[in-house]
């Protein structure tokens, strides 16, 4: 696939993949697909499931223009924070040259980048860590302490996370989620989950106490592994942070997009 192929997969992915997380946490969530931007958003205190992205490819920038200024509207309209995802390669370059004029017009800032990934590289071999074992999640209690990972590794309140993640059906029996324990403390996480023909890796965390030393890129394996293992699929995506973009090209991502995520002003 080139570049921009790819690119659009990574959108497309995550519209897939996040209908199914807001639709699991609310089943009355908000997953509108408007001209140019889709919806993802549950409304909840946990911002990753409340989502927008801008879905054209090639738009210049008066569209853009408008497609900010309507996720802005939408945004405002919603009782919980949350993030505007925007794939740079899908604007045209009179767009991407005017963007932060744009967004500020729009009534919204920059909040921190990502980098789309994805490779044919499934399957990948069953990992090892000395100081790990490897838990599916399960039982609530598992996916408490997975939800709490993310907290501590993305900065949000307990209270958050969990608001997200605790009593989901989704990730207790269709993502493969799963913990790195050192002995008996979740130190990292990592989920994998089918969508069109393509495992999605979601929800990467490594507790910050714990970092450097392999456990995020361990854990990722594993879903990777086991995933692949159930479902026979040799494609994987993600959106990587910034912590989490050298690693995964170690596992044989390769990057596609750049990704800026916005969040309104104040």
């Amino acid at each position: 696939m080139n570049d921009l192929a790819e690119s659009i997969e990574s959108v497309e992915q995550l519209a897939a993949v996040w209908r199914a997380m807001v639709l699991d946490r609310d089943a009355g969530a908000d997953v509108r697909d408007l001209p140019g931007i889709a919806v993802r958003w549950a409304d909840c205190r946990f911002a990753f499931w409340n989502c927008l992205t801008l879905t054209e490819v090639g738009a210049d920038a008066e569209l853009i223009g408008r497609r900010l200024r309507r996720a802005a509207e939408i945004m405002r309209a919603k009782k919980y924070p949350g993030f505007l995802w925007l794939f740079e390669d899908l604007l045209d370059e009179e767009a991407r040259s005017a963007l932060g004029t744009a967004v500020e017009e729009a009534g919204l800032q920059y909040a921190f980048p990502g980098t789309g990934m994805a490779g044919d590289l499934l399957p990948v071999p069953e990992p090892v860590h000395p100081d790990l074992t490897f838990v599916r999640v399960s039982t609530d209690e598992q996916l408490r302490a997975y939800a709490d990972l993310n907290s501590r590794a993305y900065d949000f309140t307990l209270d958050e996370g969990r608001d997200g993640l605790v009593g989901s059906r989704l990730w207790k029996n269709e993502v493969f989620a799963y913990l790195a324990m050192r002995g008996d403390v979740p130190v990292a996480c990592a989920g994998a989950v089918e969508a069109e023909g393509r495992l999605f890796v979601v929800l990467v965390a490594t507790d910050p106490r714990w970092q450097r030393r392999g456990y995020g890129e361990a854990v990722t394996r594993k879903a990777l592994y086991e995933g692949a293992r159930a479902t026979g699929l040799t494609r994987a995506v993600l959106h990587a942070t910034a912590a989490g973009a050298p690693v995964y090209p170690r596992i044989g991502f390769k990057p596609n997009s750049p990704i800026h995520f916005y969040a309104l002003k104040g």
